[in-house]
């Protein structure tokens, strides 16, 4: 084998790493549980309408997969539906940046009315991408190094996210609302780009033949076999719906601090922890997934997730106000937040291609995106529970839920066929 030849796959692996990082970078810059929460909440005054935000975002992401990977199963190049879903995101970005950049003529109701056109059709767009992006990267890195790729891709997103946070806390010092934001968006508009670009350059390998016949009620009713007879997709499955009830209160954290004396700025601070938190702990779970399995990385995920439901709780019921005291307490919180928010993610895609068959990966995500769909909805309904109730009954709910997760995950990886090194 030439040496050419035998750089070429690690090529393809920094390539998709460097599209990671670029695509980390430009997330970071709306990200649903800081930046584009306050900004919500800035132009609507409604947690309501922050859960829709997160919602929209998630069942966005999730809804489109049953119908790419129906598509995407029938043609051995998938890289055309990751293109259609990431540039368009793209422009989705770029739109929002001049409505909020530029916008100030729109009658409020007006501007919010288009924001959330806007992000209904960035969400949708986006969730184009997960199905091939899944296969592809599976398909072109081996299984001992796909969590080592996440962790990199992470830990490299992490580093210049904490770049976009100190952009952030310049920005928001320095101009304007909502103008502000509008700059940050278009940051992240332009990193998506760049991502796009380092992806499209890695190219991808003609996937297996695969079964394609039959119409797309025949692939749905596919899919109801699969989680009838795969018993660990099925109890897989489960356990995310459990997760879903955890993280339906990660919009709501910056919240709980607005009684706190704390300045616009502030945001980008809580931001940079929750990127720190990520960025530190990134080693860790890139080894532990690698050497001691992808299942059992979602153990101490699950384990962490009481932490935040738990620390916020005691902060309600405390009813403290100073700034300095909001800064250091929910700074722990959003440090926990975002390592737990990156090592779930190599956790559960790691899982995920490991439990697809490699003929059938498109169909798996697309099954897998469809059954965990409704789960998306969740903030939107602990928005109206924050509401009717009080956000000491969300953040009760996320407590609960993380530790019947807990318990889920036992019983999958109890099973002989539950984990998968």
């Amino acid at each position: 084998m030439s040496a050419a030849k035998s750089r070429a796959p690690w090529k393809k692996f920094y390539l998709i790493v460097s599209a990671g990082i670029f695509f980390q970078a430009g997330v970071a810059a709306i990200d649903n549980q800081t930046l584009m929460a306050v900004l919500v909440f800035g132009l609507t005054g409604s947690a309501v309408a922050v859960g829709a935000t997160a919602a929209i975002s998630r069942y966005g992401w999730l809804f489109p997969q049953l119908i790419v990977a129906y598509l995407a199963q029938r043609h051995r190049r998938r890289m055309k539906f990751y293109l259609v879903g990431a540039f368009g995101r793209v422009i989705a970005l770029a739109l929002l940046a001049l409505l909020l950049g530029f916008g100030g003529n729109l009658a409020l109701p007006s501007r919010i009315g288009i924001f959330f056109v806007l992000w209904t059709f960035y969400a949708f767009i986006g969730g184009i991408v997960a199905v091939p992006y899944n296969d592809i990267v599976a398909r072109s890195v081996p299984s001992s190094l796909r969590s080592r790729l996440l962790a990199l891709r992470f830990f490299g997103g992490g580093l210049m996210a904490l770049g976009v946070a100190g952009l952030a806390h310049r920005i928001l010092a320095a101009l304007p609302f909502p103008e502000n934001y509008g700059l940050i968006v278009l940051c992240g508009a332009l990193f998506m780009l760049v991502s796009s670009l380092f992806f499209l350059s890695a190219g991808e390998d003609r996937a297996p033949p695969s079964d394609s016949s039959g119409g797309f009620l025949s692939f749905l009713g596919a899919g109801f076999r699969v989680l009838r007879e795969d018993s660990r997709f099925r109890r897989y499955l489960y356990t995310r719906w459990f997760a879903a009830g955890v993280s339906m209160a990660w919009p709501f954290y910056i919240l709980q601090v607005a009684g706190a004396a704390i300045v616009p700025s502030d945001v980008a601070l809580f931001f940079a922890l929750q990127t720190l938190g990520a960025l530190l702990s990134n080693p860790l779970w890139g080894w532990w997934g690698d050497r001691l399995g992808k299942g059992h990385l979602l153990i101490p995920m699950a384990l962490l997730g009481v932490v935040a439901p738990l620390m916020t709780l005691v902060w309600l019921g405390a009813q403290w106000e100073q700034r300095s005291m909001a800064l250091v307490w929910f700074g722990i919180v959003f440090a926990v937040l975002g390592s737990v928010n990156t090592g779930d993610t190599i956790a559960h895609l790691g899982y995920l291609w490991e439990i697809s068959p490699n003929e059938k990966r498109p169909a798996y995500s697309g099954y897998f995106g469809m059954f965990i769909a409704p789960a998306a909805l969740l903030p939107f309904a602990a928005a109206f529970i924050g509401e009717i109730f009080s956000f000491s009954a969300v953040f009760t709910i996320s407590l609960a839920a993380s530790l019947v997760h807990m318990a889920a995950l036992r019983r999958l990886l109890s099973h002989p066929s539950g984990e998968t090194p």
